[in-house]
Order: structure tokens, then sequence, then C-alpha cells
């Protein structure tokens, strides 16, 4: 975890960017619309939708934002996404597993296909690298005001398999299956996640040295910049070395 959660802390610190923001919140408003549309715009009755307002919250999205993207979602001109990821290996050989919703799959898979062509990369087939990152659920809070010592009994009852603590936040990890679990655990704590949702862990590290590092991680802000594209994972080590290099 410790590669990926130190990555999240440097995108955290690159993120105050008014242009990151606005990536991010189109992002953010594509998970709600098609929350919306597959089970509905009552958040009490639809958890993955109730799990996108969170993370809207999360990231600041101002309120107004959030419910023009739900009643915008339940209307008959509501953009109609589709969900797909890609896997390969990027500059480096470190592998990258890639989560999309598009509303144009062919768009997609050629902006995809050209930034590994671009970066010297190599995409594969659908499933060649899965094997190498576990699917877990995986939730960010602020570490203001908690005692994690206190709460560490009652969260690995719930099902967190790893607790990190890094700088201001924490990062609890479970089994998919008791991502469920988690998140009621969470509530019941009176604990309101800046990001929750299931991600995919690298269960297995690559290391380069800084140089190709920075170029690798060129290739997944260009991946991550492109609207269609939601999430990037990898497997790269992200050294204290690395992680300075990047800020």
């Amino acid at each position: 975890m410790s590669g990926h959660s130190k990555w999240s802390t440097i995108k955290r610190k690159k993120g105050a960017a008014d242009a990151r923001r606005g990536k991010m919140f189109t992002k953010i408003i594509k998970e709600i619309t098609i929350a919306a549309r597959e089970g509905g715009s009552d958040p009490e009755m639809n958890p993955r939708l109730r799990l996108a307002i969170q993370n809207a919250k999360g990231a600041n999205m101002p309120k107004d934002n959030i419910e023009r993207a739900i009643k915008k979602a339940s209307g008959s001109e509501a953009e109609s996404y589709t969900e797909s990821t890609y896997e390969g290996y990027g500059p480096g050989g470190v592998a990258v597993f890639i989560e999309c919703l598009t509303d144009n799959s062919n768009r997609t898979v050629s902006a995809v296909r050209a930034a590994f062509n671009k970066y010297g990369g190599n995409l594969g087939t659908n499933g060649s690298l899965s094997f190498l990152f576990d699917h877990k659920g995986v939730f960010t809070i602020s570490s203001e005001g908690k005692n994690i010592e206190e709460m560490e009994l009652e969260l690995i009852d719930a099902g967190a398999d790893d607790i990190e603590v890094d700088e201001d936040m924490i990062t609890i990890s479970c089994a998919k299956e008791d991502f469920g679990n988690l998140n009621r655990k969470l509530d019941a704590l009176g604990i309101e996640p800046e990001n929750a949702g299931l991600r995919r862990i690298p269960n297995d590290l690559k290391s380069l040295d800084v140089d190709s590092a920075r170029k690798f991680m060129r290739f997944v802000e260009a991946l991550e910049d492109d609207d269609d594209i939601q999430n990037v994972y990898h497997n790269l080590l992200i050294t204290e070395e690395i992680a300075a290099a990047l800020e």
C-alpha cells in the first residue's frame, strides 16, 4: 500500500490547482450520472450514488453541482456512459490498470493506445495483468481529532486488513467483500470518509530510478488528464527519493 498511498498524498498536494480540480469534478459527475441512471436518484436506496455523493463532498464539490448532476442524470437527456478497463505496461515496464467511463468507446481506446505509444508503453489484453492487482475497498479519512488506536479493533472487526497513517490522512483498506461492512462501521462511528471506493491495489511493486519514474508519472498524468479515464492504477514503488522528485 505504501507506494499507492504516497502517490495519493502527492496528488492531493498537486490537486489544489483549479485546473486539476475541474478535471476531478468532471470525473465525479460522471460517476454520479452512471450511479443515478443505474440505481435511481435516491441516495438512501442507491449505495453507489450515496458513495459518489460522499466522494463529491470529500472533494469539496459545491452542493448545487451535486444536485444538478443527480437531476440531469434522472432526465431523458442524460449522457449514457459505458464502463471499460484497459491493462498494459507503461514506460519502464510498470504495470498499469485503467478504468474508464465513456460515451464513445472508439475515442477512448484510441486515446489510451496513443498514450501508450507516445510514452513507449505496451497496451495488453484485458485480464492479462489482473493478477498483479487486488480489488480492495479503500477509505481515506482525515486524522484530525482521531485516535486511531481506539478505533483500530473495531475497524479490524468490521473487515479492515490494513490501516496506514500518512501525515494528516488515514488510509484503511479491506477485502472487496467487506467494503459494505466497513463503510457501515465508519458511519456508526460518525466518521465520513473524504474518499471511499473499490480500488486496484498492486500486490507486487516495480522499482525504477528517479528519471525513469518521472517519465512514467508523465505517462500517468497524460492518462489522468483524459476526461474518459476515471482511475489509473500502477505498481511503481514510490520511494522517498522519487516522492521528493515528484513534488
